[in-house]
């Protein structure tokens, strides 16, 4: 048998699997998003019962405005660290209580944008607003995305090689040479095998699990994941501060949606629409800092394992909704997923971001982006050197002032921005965008 007859089949509907295997494959998701979605909340000092609870809310609001067409999860957005450390930085490494529910207002305003640019989509039409975001704008963005996110990735793996490593080859094996579920489940089959070795070699810090434990079962086995006094406030000032922010994350929301569709072979800018995709991620993230979450995004962690799995089916994402929120309500549980070593981590986030990489190569690719066109040479050039330059850099990005307000483009907002600007004003733009 060659590899090629060896690929696993592509299902867009899991219920031919089973229930069983769908819970299985919902679980895989969870875990894919877990560990980014609460460093969030541990670096912001924000709750990560209430970002799991929201994060879960969130993805099952995505979803009912996009027809249940796209599975996408939504995550805690990292595009929102600079304006919580502005409005609202750490105080000896303890949340700023008092400053928290304003950096959330700003947030909630934030999320507010994508429903008013998710009406100019509808007004205008996607064909129209996709000439300015062709194969050769969003396919080095998408590239750039996982690129930027590669060093986190070997900072995890850096804690602990031994288990990284075990984590990486275990999901290669699984996804190259598996049989039946195996092949389909390769995150969650890297992370239970090298969990095991964690826990054979003493690698795993049960001090979360059994401090929680001890606070007996109101608040620590069961506990309400809302705290009324982390509602969002708002203030002017933090408005202006976080709410800018948006016009980055919405850059990245395209690159996100372009990233699943190639990954899915789905148009989903076209039907349901990227004026529904906007509208539900914004909606999603001004929910959750109404009540003192996070700021959502689509998660390029997930889209990672939509292309190992190759198992499309939105309803296995709503499970990992579910289990989100689930899970937002028993701390304990969530404190054992916390204890996963960043090792392993490391090894699984390795893929994942190389796969959103692969992804906007494989973009470039099918479109057919001809690179001996001068034009398209320096679009790509730009985007790749000013997303990673900037990010890389010590300055981390530009920052200007607007009416004695600071704010701050990170270097994938500059690239996404940059390279939209040269499509638009170079000549030979040629890209006509289809809607079906």
């Amino acid at each position: 048998m060659s590899y090629k007859d060896a690929q696993p089949l592509t299902v867009y509907n899991a219920r031919e699997l089973g229930t069983g295997k769908m819970i299985l494959l919902g679980m895989q998701h969870t875990f894919a998003m877990f560990g980014a979605t609460v460093l969030v909340p541990l670096l912001t000092g924000l709750n990560v019962s209430t970002t799991l609870l929201m994060a879960g809310l969130g993805t099952l609001l995505f979803h009912f405005v996009t027809k249940r067409k796209v599975p996408a999860f939504l995550g805690s957005s990292f595009a929102f660290l600079g304006g919580y450390a502005a409005v609202a930085p750490m105080i000896d490494g303890a949340p700023n209580t008092e400053m928290l529910p304003y950096a959330c207002g700003g947030v909630a305003v934030a999320g507010l944008l994508y429903v008013v640019v998710s009406l100019l989509f509808n007004v205008f039409g996607a064909k129209r607003v996709m000439r300015f975001f062709p194969p050769v704008v969003t396919g080095p963005i998408i590239i750039s995305i996982g690129l930027i996110l590669a060093p986190s990735a070997i900072a995890n793996c850096s804690q602990n090689w031994l288990l990284a490593v075990i984590a990486l080859v275990v999901i290669v094996i699984c996804n190259i040479w598996g049989r039946g579920m195996i092949r389909i489940i390769p995150i969650m089959m890297g992370i239970i095998v090298s969990y095991i070795v964690a826990l054979i070699t003493g690698a795993v810090d049960f001090s979360g699990v059994t401090s929680t434990l001890s606070n007996g079962l109101v608040g620590g086995i069961v506990a309400m994941p809302l705290q009324s006094s982390a509602f969002a406030k708002f203030d002017i000032s933090a408005i202006l501060t976080i709410a800018p922010i948006a016009i980055a994350t919405m850059m990245e929301h395209i690159g996100d949606i372009s990233a699943i569709s190639a990954t899915t072979e789905r148009n989903y800018i076209s039907d349901p629409g990227l004026h529904r995709t906007l509208l539900g991620d914004g909606l999603a993230t001004t929910l959750s800092a109404v009540f003192g979450g996070p700021a959502n995004t689509t998660y390029g962690e997930n889209t990672g394992v939509l292309a190992l799995s190759r198992v499309y089916d939105p309803a296995v994402i709503r499970i990992a909704a579910v289990f989100a929120i689930i899970l937002s309500f028993f701390p304990a549980f969530a404190e054992v997923i916390r204890s996963i070593p960043a090792g392993i981590i490391g090894g699984v986030s390795l893929m994942l971001y190389g796969m959103i990489s692969a992804i906007g190569i494989r973009n470039v690719v099918e479109n057919q982006v001809d690179f001996t066109n001068s034009r398209n040479l320096i679009i790509a050039a730009v985007i790749l050197v000013c997303a990673l330059g900037f990010n890389f850099s010590d300055m981390g990005g530009i920052s200007f002032t607007v009416a004695g307000t600071t704010i701050t483009l990170s270097g994938l907002a500059i690239a996404s921005i940059a390279g939209i600007l040269l499509n638009a004003i170079l000549p030979g733009n040629n890209y006509e965008f289809k809607e079906d």
